[in-house]
């Protein structure tokens, strides 16, 4: 490898010798501080926030009641598609990891808080039914009534190993971060000592999120098998409260966790960490070369990445009511990764603005609401040509826009330079 070609490259990523990057000064030699580095951040903070409150506003809950309470719900489970799609943002848009088993991880946070949510309210249920028994229930009656209750429908009257912690929100909370962390640090050390790359670990990853569903399925899984968990959206002891309240509780803090991801990603893609893994992206044979453990900065971020995914999973299902084995089938990640090359590859407030584009665009097309075309006595029917659409969306913005819709915005500081 030519020195001179080594160096520059070092240069471009790394900042020069010793792979320190230089620091941002103002103009009077004062290091400027994160925010001003990075301005989009508050940009998309304030975005973020003028939309939360213009929606609290004209909910049912707490407002006029303009918004109906599903749709506050439908823009609830976006803002965490929009998280999801950060996740895939920065594992595949700035470390170049094509992940296509990153709503694997995403299921796996929503059946986590799934568990709880069904025991909890399953629990009160059969306290309330054997509340004029003669004798006062046993600690064994009522647990064999919630396994009976939860598993009568797969044949099963037992809870199994599981659900052992199914009983304390705090522990299935750890578990969101937990399981999926693990999976994603065992998987991914696997894969990148072994230095699987490119397409082949797409493939390996593609094949752990079809065996999770495989198993999922299976009605000795422990997870209800294709019924799925259900009954999420209502939590537990708070049976006056009305859903469009709860809706709209679930709306906030999935636009915190949005807000707080966008910052956890923004800062882990500046400075020298973000240089290096841009570099990994781009050659990682000379980021390995030039000294650099490549294969840690890609377990950190994969890892990373599958904790934001199983967090926006853990917020979308108690939304969305019901999670089944489909949810992680891998068609749900290639989707993933379609939303975020329409927002835009490799620039964060892209991946947002693809993931609610298409997200939003998918409620309008298959909830019905879009009309019909009657074409030379062929009708087209939007429920069924919606995934064509999407994929000829893809094809074009591959071809012909290959920056997305987040490629826009990079003609403003043009047409700033004309009139200037």
């Amino acid at each position: 490898m030519p020195k001179d070609a080594t160096s520059s490259f070092g240069e471009k990523y790394l900042g020069g010798s010793g792979g320190l990057a230089p620091q941002s000064v103002g103009a009077k030699g004062v290091e400027t501080t994160f925010i001003a580095k990075h301005p989009s951040v508050l940009i998309f903070l304030a975005c973020l926030a003028v939309f939360t409150i213009g929606v609290t506003i004209l909910a049912e809950g707490f407002g006029i009641g303009v918004i109906s309470t599903s749709f506050v719900k439908t823009l609830g489970k976006t803002l965490c598609l929009c998280l999801v799609a950060l996740a895939m943002d920065l594992v595949w848009g700035y470390c170049g990891i094509l992940s296509l088993g990153h709503m694997a991880f995403f299921g796996i946070g929503g059946y986590a808080i799934g568990m709880w949510l069904m025991y909890a309210r399953t629990e009160l249920i059969v306290l309330s039914s054997l509340a004029n028994a003669p004798l006062p229930p046993t600690p064994d009656e009522i647990t064999n009534g919630i396994a009976t209750q939860i598993f009568g429908v797969v044949g099963a009257s037992e809870f199994p190993p599981i659900w052992a912690f199914a009983h304390s929100l705090s522990l299935q909370l750890a578990a969101v971060v937990i399981v999926p962390g693990l999976l994603a640090l065992v998987f991914g050390w696997l894969a990148f000592r072994s230095r699987v790359t490119g397409v082949y670990l797409s493939i390996l990853t593609q094949a752990m999120t079809l065996a999770l569903a495989l198993y999922l399925f299976q009605n000795d899984s422990g997870l209800r098998g294709n019924n799925g968990l259900s009954g999420l959206q209502n939590l537990p002891g708070l049976d006056d409260v009305p859903q469009s309240a709860v809706s709209l509780w679930f709306f906030w803090a999935s636009a915190l966790a949005l807000g707080a991801g966008y910052l956890v990603c923004t800062w882990v893609v500046s400075g020298k960490f973000g240089s290096v893994i841009r570099a990994i992206r781009d050659d990682e044979a000379r980021v390995r070369f030039l000294g650099y453990s490549v294969e840690t900065y890609k377990l950190f971020i994969f890892t990373l990445t599958a904790i934001l995914a199983a967090i926006a999973g853990a917020l979308y299902y108690p939304q969305a009511g019901i999670i089944n084995p489909a949810e992680i089938a891998p068609i749900a990640s290639i989707y993933l990764a379609v939303w975020v090359a329409i927002g835009g590859r490799g620039r964060l407030y892209g991946a947002v603005i693809g993931a609610a584009f298409v997200s939003l665009l998918s409620t309008w097309f298959t909830g019905g609401q879009a009309p019909d075309i009657n074409i030379a006595g062929v009708t087209i029917q939007w429920v069924d040509w919606w995934t064509v659409l999407l994929g000829l969306s893809f094809v074009f913005v591959t071809l012909f826009a290959p920056k997305g819709i987040g490629g826009l915005f990079d003609l403003i500081p043009r047409r700033k330079g004309e009139t200037s």
